[in-house]
């Protein structure tokens, strides 16, 4: 193992059960031959950790163990598997939190995303990166340029979904696009929606603060739809990308959708909601899901590191490892935040 001074003991962030989080200290993981030891810098709150912190689980996916959260992160790799040669110490990464089997038919592929057997960080019983140190294949740590911050290194995996919803909808230049939730992947998925030349971008929400950071960040159009009707607010797009995961906004896209439209589910909702299958027909809609991503990270760090994407303006607040359960809650304690990001080599802002 190719390694850098290290301590034996780190700090870590567990979310014990609900609404209840202890901060106790862990011995620092050792790399298998295939991974690398990644000193955390930055990792951004995701809902799917709140979700986590509030109710215990997601779907079915139970905390029934004491459970490290976190899974937008970046790092500085400080030790080496015995067998990675890719990699090198020192070199800063952006982590995708999730390891597959490589062999199944999902994996040979291309569509990791869904290999049966994948692990991914703060998804039970896993652990993420709420914590000073943690390994990972070196396959899925993606070194960064120095143009990018360790808090945009760490929001390239929420931008890795929006480059997937992207290649999902196969937006075109010249395409209308409407993205539904103003939330960060929503914003991110507007972001790329105009990265692939998309002629108009609108994003509608309930939300005016985060509409006015849609605003302010190039939408082209952004619709209240607590005020108003989306369809009264909005002509037929060729494109939608829904990213609220409220039954609402997904069966509202429909009526707003041009005949061949493309409909991407970005957003996780309610396991069954009623959708109105006689316009999807009747309109020959394509209508698809979409779960995390596979292959995106290359192109959200070139998005990133070319200045197409601003990820550095998402960021709403700091905060050291013993106040992860402020950052957790700081979208019900503040109205303006978006993204709050844990520095876990830090004790305190």
């Amino acid at each position: 193992m190719t390694t850098t001074s290290t301590p034996s003991d780190q700090t870590r962030a567990l979310l014990m059960r609900e609404r209840e989080v202890a901060v106790e200290p862990a011995p620092v993981p050792q790399p298998g031959p295939h991974q690398v030891l990644i000193e955390v810098a930055a990792v951004g709150i995701c809902g799917s950790d709140v979700h986590y912190y509030e109710h215990g689980r997601i779907a079915d996916f139970v905390v029934r163990a004491p459970l490290v959260l976190g899974h937008e992160a970046s790092g500085t790799i400080r030790a080496l598997g015995s067998k990675v040669t890719d990699r090198s110490v020192g070199q800063r990464v952006a982590m995708e939190p999730q390891e597959t089997c490589g062999r199944c038919v999902q994996c040979l592929a291309g569509r990791y995303n869904l290999c049966p057997q994948v692990s991914f960080f703060a998804t039970p019983p896993v652990h993420g990166a709420f914590a000073q140190y943690v390994v990972l294949d070196s396959s899925r740590a993606h070194p960064v340029p120095d143009s990018l911050s360790d808090e945009a290194a760490a929001l390239i995996e929420p931008l890795s979904v929006a480059v997937w919803a992207g290649r999902k909808a196969n937006i075109q230049p010249g395409d209308r696009v409407l993205v539904t939730g103003a939330g960060p992947v929503g914003l991110l998925c507007a972001d790329v929606a105009r990265a692939h030349g998309a002629a108009w971008v609108g994003v509608s929400d309930t939300n005016d603060t985060r509409l006015e950071v849609a605003r302010s960040r190039g939408a082209s159009q952004v619709m209240n739809v607590a005020s108003a009707p989306l369809e009264t607010q909005v002509e037929p797009v060729d494109v939608i990308l829904e990213c609220s995961g409220a039954t609402p906004a997904v069966q509202a896209a429909f009526g707003v959708a041009a005949p061949a439209a493309r409909v991407v589910l970005v957003g996780l909702g309610a396991p069954d909601m009623e959708l109105p299958v006689a316009t999807i027909q009747v309109k020959e809609l394509w209508v698809t899901g979409v779960f995390r991503y596979a292959n995106c990270y290359p192109a959200a760090i070139a998005l990133a590191a070319s200045g197409a994407v601003d990820l550095d303006g998402l960021v709403t607040g700091r905060f050291g490892l013993e106040q992860v359960e402020a950052a957790l809650t700081a979208s019900r304690t503040d109205p303006h935040s978006l993204k709050p990001v844990v520095y876990p080599g830090t004790d305190r802002f």
